[in-house]
């Protein structure tokens, strides 16, 4: 008899229903982001996507210098990946029983731990702000002091105690009261000293170099800063969500200053192969265990998904691939090639100021022109909103080149590119070619950059 029970059909839903996908975010999600799209010509309808490239139903490709925020570490729709999810979901585990020991959660600690020989146990989330509210516990916990230091403009994430650690004001705002946390500039050892010594001080977490804006902690602070915090008994938290698993050209930024080693490390994005949200507390085996100091606390901190077969799969099948591909090695290489590229662009264009970072991270900062006609429309832009002009960098790059990339941060003259760390010598050539063209046209003084810049004014004037 055929079975007549009603089915799901995925491919026929996204054809009857896929071209409603702005409506659908307007009626029933966060109405400001299909806005925010209209308004800067980024309501793009992308078709299918693979490696660092999208593509449109006109089968126009479009270069990815996103990553998902950093997200697709592989690129989308790594084969190996696929195959290792595809290999789980038809292995029917017995997953998430909540009373037994699965083997794919070991073994992903054990090759992670791999890469920070000094650290000893793993607790697996589902973000990374969950990795960071992991560590901020621990720390806590394990020192028995409340205060949690953290750096100006720094990002740690967006739920309440990793939002207690988050430099941005803006996020911030009408969210009190938060943790019993303080900020410190980076690289200030001075600051940290002084907090240190009012005894309360449980860590400092810090991201070795900072999603907003792109900057690197100074040589020499977080060995420093490591050393201050031991002798106060406090702990060092590096928050390599973004950073870590190759961004920067090694396995963790952390690793480029010789004799760091975090007390305790915070991990996501990359590792999840872009398919299956996951996040990782990497510590030190006293810290775990005086969090979980008996069996009654077996249950201390957990997550009902952490540790989930899907998401080991793919963190393994992640780790495989960086492993074979040299995928490391590939973002030092790249990464190197492409800032200096662009760094030779800094003496050619007086609105271009710097570029910076490391690996397949880089920062490229805008900045006050000298010449009069530039410096008036520039300082239009800035009386209106700091940012516009990064924005209208990033505008045409989309809408002329195809290449997606971001300004790094709210008032920021800055756009952070952070690439699948796949990219080759092809996607540099075109990014900088790209980049050329419309630096070009804004020094021009004239052209469609110029007439946005000034819609944007309107939209920044009509929004306050």
């Amino acid at each position: 008899m055929k079975d007549e029970r009603p089915g799901f059909d995925l491919a026929r839903l996204l054809e009857e229903r896929g071209t409603e996908r702005y409506e659908l975010h307007t009626r029933h999600l966060n109405h400001q982001l299909p806005r925010m799209l209209h308004t800067l010509g980024f309501d793009k309808v992308y078709e299918r996507a693979e490696g660092a490239y999208f593509w449109d139903a006109e089968g126009n490709d479009y270069l990815d210098m996103l990553a998902g925020f950093g997200v697709m570490g592989l690129g989308r729709h790594h084969p190996v990946v696929r195959q290792a999810l595809h290999d789980v979901l038809d292995a029917s585990l017995a997953d998430l029983t909540r009373f037994d020991c699965q083997p794919l959660p070991g073994l992903l600690a054990e090759r992670l731990l791999a890469h920070s020989p000094h650290l000893d146990r793993v607790f697996f989330g589902n973000s990374g702000t969950e990795a960071v509210e992991a560590a901020l516990k621990f720390a806590r916990y394990a020192t028995g002091k409340p205060r949690i230091l953290y750096c100006d403009h720094a990002f740690h994430g967006l739920t309440t105690g990793s939002l207690s650690v988050n430099g941005e004001r803006g996020f911030r705002d009408g969210f009190a009261p938060l943790l019993p946390d303080t900020a410190i500039p980076l690289g200030d050892l001075d600051a940290l000293r002084r907090e240190l010594g009012r005894g309360d001080v449980a860590g400092l977490i810090v991201e070795p170099i900072q999603g907003k804006g792109v900057h690197a902690s100074p040589p020499g602070f977080l060995r420093e800063a490591q050393d201050l915090l031991h002798r106060h008994k406090a702990v060092l938290i590096a928050d390599e969500v973004q950073t870590g698993l190759g961004r920067t050209g090694d396995f963790y930024a952390y690793q480029h200053e010789e004799g760091v080693e975090p007390d305790l490390l915070c991990v996501a994005k990359a590792l999840s192969g872009g398919y299956v949200p996951v996040g990782a507390t990497l510590g030190k085996d006293w810290i775990f265990k005086r969090v979980y100091s008996s069996m009654d606390r077996v249950l201390v901190h957990s997550a009902s998904f952490g540790s989930n077969a899907q998401a080991m799969a793919a963190g393994l099948a992640v780790l495989a691939v960086m492993e074979q591909e040299e995928t490391v090695a590939n973002a030092r290489r790249t990464g190197d090639l492409l800032r200096e590229r662009l760094a030779a662009l800094v003496g050619r264009y007086e609105l271009l100021h710097e570029v910076r970072g490391r690996g397949l991270m880089i920062g490229i900062e805008f900045g006050r022109p000298s010449s009069l006609g530039l410096r008036s429309r520039w300082t239009m832009l800035q009386a209106a909103r700091k940012g516009l002009f990064a924005q209208m960098v990033v505008v045409p790059l989309l809408q002329r080149h195809r290449i997606l990339t971001q300004v790094s941060g709210d008032h920021l003259e800055v756009i952070k590119l952070i690439p699948p760390l796949v990219i080759g010598e092809p996607e540099v050539d075109r990014f900088v070619t790209a980049f050329t063209a419309v630096m070009d046209d804004a020094h021009s003084g004239s052209g469609l950059m110029w007439d946005f810049g000034r819609t944007l004014v309107k939209q920044a004037v009509a929004n306050r």
